[in-house]
């Protein structure tokens, strides 16, 4: 059975179908990643993604599906997180603001490595898939891999799927001939300041640091298990 008709999890969505959607599903943990190894380092609020900005940017795409389509295609953007233990305080706040704007969100506790929220991501697309309401996708994340399969198939059913992330991390998207992939910074209001990025392809003339992906002591926490 194909990744996109397995059956689907509940975890509090509404349980009745919804209108036709174009839906948003936003990885946070994985763009902080993705944003923080372009910046060198924890995100600022000057660097932080503003939400804002997302939801119009959504709802023009929207419009321009309902006008393509002859059918009214409606905005949904959800946005997936971990809540570190003892971190629901500092989050909470990021959390309402998101709800304010208009995205709902998916808050799962960060036990351990397996605690990712991918599958729920899968997990929500396939059940507005089953549902029969999905007319677009926008997936939402750093490096995206792991929704390629999914994102492949509803392609082949001739659904419109769009990538955000950064150009650096999403390469597979990037060259895409099927995949319409949108740089976070393309996007009107995102970033209140311009992101500080380097290219292997425009370096200046002085060189260049390029910051670690991750810090080196995480060898030390994956040779213990």
């Amino acid at each position: 059975m194909s990744d996109l008709h397995e059956s689907t999890h509940h975890y509090g969505a509404q349980e009745t179908p919804g209108p036709a959607n174009l839906l948003l599903v936003w990885d946070a943990p994985n763009l902080d990643m993705g944003l923080g190894a372009i910046l060198g380092g924890r995100p600022t609020a000057a660097y932080r993604p503003r939400f804002d900005a997302i939801g119009r940017w959504l709802l023009a795409r929207a419009g321009k599906l309902s006008h393509d389509t002859g059918s009214r295609v409606e905005a949904e953007a959800t946005v997936f997180t971990n809540v570190t233990p003892g971190g629901a305080d500092v989050v909470r706040p990021w959390v309402e603001a998101l709800r304010n704007v208009g995205f709902a969100v998916f808050a799962k506790p960060k036990t351990d490595e397996d605690s990712d929220v991918d599958p729920d991501m899968l997990a929500h697309i396939r059940r507005r898939h089953a549902e029969g309401v999905l007319r677009g996708l926008v997936v939402a994340s750093a490096d995206g891999q792991n929704f390629k399969e999914t994102i492949d198939e509803l392609i082949a059913e001739g659904l419109p799927v769009t990538v955000l992330g950064f150009h650096e991390h999403a390469s597979w998207a990037v060259g895409s001939d099927t995949i319409d992939f949108v740089d976070l910074e393309e996007i009107t209001g995102v970033f209140r300041e311009p992101l500080p990025r380097i290219s292997l392809d425009q370096l200046p003339d002085e060189g260049a640091w390029l910051q670690p992906f991750r810090p080196l002591s995480a060898l030390l926490a994956g040779r213990n298990h």
